[in-house]
């Protein structure tokens, strides 16, 4: 079998885990659509090719999409260095 490298025009991909810890299913819907919505802007500074995982805590259910965006750079600049 010969392993499958990623090319370097390859996109970026995210994923999103929001346990039931977080909320009822209604909340943890509205925590993944934000969480969407904040990264689709920031995928460009991903490496080519790159996957992330992101894990969201309880108190992202009740944090504004500014501090959500607030994490996730600070996250991203954490990771990128």
């Amino acid at each position: 079998m010969i392993p499958v490298q990623p090319t370097l025009d390859a996109e970026s991909k995210v994923g999103f885990v929001v346990s039931k810890a977080v909320g009822n299913s209604v909340v943890r819907h509205r925590v993944s659509r934000r969480l969407r919505h904040v990264l689709r802007d920031r995928l460009a500074s991903l490496p080519a090719g790159s996957s992330l995982v992101v894990r969201a805590l309880p108190p992202a259910a009740t944090a504004s999409s500014a501090e959500l965006a607030e994490d996730v750079d600070a996250a991203l600049r954490r990771l990128v260095r």
